[in-house]
């Protein structure tokens, strides 16, 4: 497993982690919203962040993007799931990229507990997401002293 820098052509790849991913955590999503927000992510340009990709012989398994110290993107492919490697991809974060905040929707229990495992804490909550639907967000940073 190897941590690169993104290129354009893993692009595809990315995109099929993220919906993978997303449908595998995100169970409390409508139907229609997960269209909505598969439309939306279609659309990132992803050098707008400084993000990486965790490869698997030549296939991309896990992506993180950070802007601004806050990771705003973190997915794996279920596959590799209970493997530390979103573990590993967030220490990258944290050291490389001096991450020290994420949001993350409550409702996905597995990634709060994640992200409190690795030392982050509530500093605020949101009743709705960044697109004004109904998904509470918690907004997370971790202590310096943490990392």
């Amino acid at each position: 497993m190897e941590i690169k820098p993104y290129q354009e052509p893993y692009r595809a790849q990315m995109l099929a982690v993220w919906e993978k991913s997303v449908l595998a955590t995100h169970q409390f999503l409508s139907e229609a919203d997960f269209i909505a927000i598969k439309q939306l992510v279609g659309t990132i340009d992803f050098s707008h962040f400084d993000v990486h990709c965790l490869e698997n012989d030549s296939q991309v398994v896990g992506f993180i993007g950070v802007a601004d110290k806050k990771v705003e993107m973190l997915f794996l492919d279920p596959a590799y799931f209970g493997q530390g490697l979103g573990k590993k991809l967030m220490e990258f974060a944290m050291i490389q990229l001096k991450a020290n905040k994420v949001d993350v929707n409550e409702q996905n229990v597995q990634a709060v507990a994640f992200y409190k495992h690795l030392g982050f804490e509530t500093y605020e909550r949101s009743e709705k997401d960044d697109q004004g639907n109904d998904y509470p967000i918690l907004r997370m940073k971790r202590a310096p002293q943490n990392i």
